[in-house]
């Protein structure tokens, strides 16, 4: 967990929603210069703050709707602080809540070095992040649209399909095996949703990659130089990540990819396990594909996680070896050099 430490002469805190926004401006010596709710209107915001603007800093809870906010705030020079809305612990505990309360918190942590921070992704390259994002949600409908057709296969205890359903060109026939004709026409509607879907991925995937190369093309050549990690996996990496940088340690890279499992203590004893949901869940499952496909292909990988079975249970050996892909990546783009296997299982 990060906090906010700089000191400035006001502190701004706002309780951000889509049409209406609570701003509380606090100075130095704790004092309300400003508790209002406003219209998300950045002229109006700008003339609200303008008396303070000199030495002022921005801090809001990370919701849906803060890229307006960021950028406008990135465009004027002002100093922008996202809250890592699970660490808002002093905001969500009270137990009376509401936006005016809200703001003002928000002010007060900021003023007293304890706001939680997130990472504000920068705009150049947030709105390819997203794009990728929304291919991820296109690929999984996909996917739900062929197991509809395995399920209902399997309804009526017809022979197993000997093709990947993904394909366009391994549909023909697919829908004449079901004698009854709504079956038949409720598999016609699926084959006819996964085509147009392809269609779409197809267009998605070129013009994301043409992004990327623009942006990083060193990384992504880096990422591509990992067995088992392809076009997409790159892709997904490379924009979560977005900067090696921002992450001091390798341990900090791996708890942001949710690679290590949360634990409590208390006295010396242990106290549990929480906020497993704490980091970045598309770089989790990026590393723990790549780590499923390079098990699939390299000997060596195999015979590594064959003796971490032998020591523990199958489920923690992966775990291991995905924990391990994932800090050999973080030391791949920090020395800008590509994947060596010997270098990996040298030690």
């Amino acid at each position: 967990m990060n906090f906010y430490t700089k000191q400035h002469t006001y502190y701004c805190g706002i309780d951000l929603h889509a049409k209406k926004m609570y701003v509380c401006i606090l100075d130095r010596d704790n004092q309300v210069k400003i508790h209002l709710n406003i219209k998300t209107d950045p002229n109006d915001f700008l003339k609200l703050i303008r008396p303070y603007q000199e030495d002022i800093v921005i801090g809001v809870e990370c919701v849906f709707c803060w890229y307006w906010l960021a950028d406008l705030c990135a465009e004027h020079g002002l100093p922008f602080v996202l809250g890592h809305a699970l660490y808002m612990k002093a905001i969500h505990g009270g137990k009376t809540k509401n936006d005016k309360i809200d703001s003002y918190k928000l002010a007060t942590l900021l003023r007293g070095g304890t706001f939680p921070t997130a990472y504000a992704y920068p705009q150049g390259w947030r709105a390819t992040r997203d794009l990728l994002r929304r291919r991820m949600y296109i690929s999984r409908r996909t996917g739900e649209l062929v197991a509809h057709i395995l399920n209902t296969n399997t309804q009526y205890n017809l022979p197993a399909f000997r093709k990947k359903l993904t394909r366009k060109y391994n549909h023909a026939g697919v829908a004449e095996r079901f004698s009854d004709p709504a079956v038949r026409k409720s598999v016609e509607v699926n084959l006819e949703m996964i085509a147009c879907f392809n269609q779409i991925l197809k267009q998605l995937e070129w013009y994301i990659e043409k992004t990327a190369r623009l942006h990083d093309y060193h990384t992504l050549y880096l990422l591509r130089s990992i067995p088992g990690v392809g076009q997409i996996l790159a892709l997904v990496i490379l924009y979560e990540i977005h900067d090696i940088r921002r992450f001091p340690r390798v341990q900090d890279f791996s708890s942001y990819a949710r690679l290590i499992r949360p634990h409590k203590e208390s006295d010396g004893k242990w106290a549990g396990s929480s906020n497993k949901k704490i980091g970045n869940a598309h770089l989790k499952w990026a590393i723990k594909e790549a780590a499923i496909l390079m098990l699939r292909d390299s000997k060596d990988a195999k015979y590594y996680v064959s003796k971490l079975e032998h020591k523990y249970n199958k489920g923690k050996a992966l775990g291991i070896f995905t924990h391990k892909l994932g800090r050999a990546i973080y030391y791949m783009l920090k020395n800008k050099e590509a994947f060596e296997m010997k270098s990996f299982f040298a030690k």
